[in-house]
């Protein structure tokens, strides 16, 4: 399969686990910030790697991955008949905390321009 095929699936992937944690009705999840960082795919699309983050930190993020993954059978499904595939993919939510990470770099970056400004 082309690499582009690929990858469009993947974001479609993307952007329907997006919208149904959206739909959840879990409380657990309802009130975290999460956000979908990325969907590996493997090449034959038979498993997708859903790399889950918070604004709220790693630790809420790996709360969130626990419950996703208990509904991981509804996503699925969800999944599969929105993109009208074949087979959906076998899902698993992993906690990342590329969110964090990229807000402390801002934080620095901003100290650093605050402080090149005082020097000026």
């Amino acid at each position: 399969m082309p690499a582009y095929k690929s990858s469009r699936t993947s974001e479609d992937i993307k952007r329907e686990i997006i919208a149904i944690i959206r739909e959840l009705k879990d409380p657990r999840i309802s009130g975290s910030m999460l956000t979908v960082v990325r969907v590996e795919l493997t090449s034959d699309n038979s498993f997708a790697k859903v790399f889950v983050s918070s604004l709220s930190g790693i630790a809420d993020a790996q709360a969130a991955v626990k419950v996703l993954n208990g509904a991981v059978g509804i996503v699925r499904r969800e999944v599969g008949g929105r993109l009208h595939l074949r087979k959906a993919p076998e899902i698993k939510f992993v906690a990342d905390d590329s969110v964090e990470q990229g807000i402390e770099m801002f934080k620095r970056l901003d100290a650093a321009r605050k402080e090149s400004k005082h020097e000026d």
